[in-house]
């Protein structure tokens, strides 16, 4: 006989599997590539294998998590299949803790905690997604456009002292960039021999517009410029966040490397800009007014 405590925990662990089943036939059911559609369906399949062996010691049906069904499948329409799947699976990582803590020990969940670990995560490898393949493509538009556009906005803000005119140039910058970005990345990729350097520029210069338009929209909306930069500076480092995070969980990278490296080159190369508008102000177009 297992204890109330133990129980409960098992019961819990039973209704993430039987959630997590429900949730990779859903996404196999609509996805269109026939290799993710069977690798989705072989991780479905141990997801309920998993629910039968709980269920030998609870002796209990569980229902799934409706509100945990529909959240994942939000994120992975969102998000993309990989990062969903990894971030459904970081969860069930937690509830193998739970397993370790037991007080006694059971065999055959042993057994489960290895195939949680050794055969999820083998077919989850398995799984093709378009925009993974292009990660390199929206790093280089979003880096670009985090150190480049943050650093001429500042250099903006001091100089210029005016936030639409500030806006506009900003604008006027970040589009013209975006298209040279694009270009760049088209010619870099078709020079080594990449039959998709079309996508790769799409990704790169997409990539960079969106974040333009994010930096800008402060000095739009707010009007005075020093609250518009702080405000377009809190908004890289959360774009930065953001990134990364879906980065970290959809290609198992680190999250702290990886966004203090990126925040501090942002935001390094935003204070030395702000720093040469100050100069450039002060020393050059001042002198140069009458």
């Amino acid at each position: 006989m297992l204890d109330r405590r133990i129980m409960k925990e098992l019961i819990l662990a039973q209704r993430d599997e039987i959630t997590a089943y429900r949730i990779y036939s859903k996404v196999a059911e609509k996805t269109n590539d026939p290799h993710n559609q069977e690798v989705l369906k072989s991780i479905a399949e141990m997801e309920m294998q998993h629910y039968e062996t709980l269920k030998k010691y609870t002796q209990q049906d569980v229902g799934f998590s409706r509100l945990q069904y529909y959240f994942f499948l939000l994120i992975i329409r969102v998000f993309g299949l990989t990062f969903g799947i990894k971030l459904l699976e970081r969860g069930e990582r937690d509830a193998q803790l739970v397993y370790s803590e037991l007080d006694v020990k059971l065999e055959e969940i042993d057994t489960l905690m290895k195939e949680e670990e050794e055969h999820e995560k083998y077919l989850i490898e398995m799984i093709n997604e378009e925009r993974l393949k292009y990660v390199g493509s929206i790093v280089l538009g979003l880096n670009d456009a985090l150190v480049e556009l943050t650093g001429a906005l500042a250099g903006f803000t001091f100089a210029l002292q005016n936030a639409v005119l500030i806006a506009l140039t900003g604008l006027i910058t970040g589009i013209s960039a975006a298209m040279s970005m694009g270009a760049s990345e088209y010619l870099s990729s078709k020079s080594k021999g990449d039959t998709d350097a079309r996508k790769s520029a799409l990704y790169t210069g997409t990539t960079y517009l969106i974040t333009v338009f994010l930096l800008i929209t402060p000095y739009f909306a707010f009007g005075e410029p020093i609250m518009s930069l702080l405000i377009t500076l809190t908004v890289s480092v959360i774009i930065i966040a953001i990134f990364n995070y879906y980065i970290s969980v959809a290609k198992d990278l680190s999250f702290k490397s990886r966004f203090g490296e990126m925040a501090a080159i942002s935001l390094g190369v935003a204070l030395i800009s702000f720093v040469m508008g100050f100069l450039i102000d002060h020393f050059l177009l001042s002198g140069a007014m009458p």
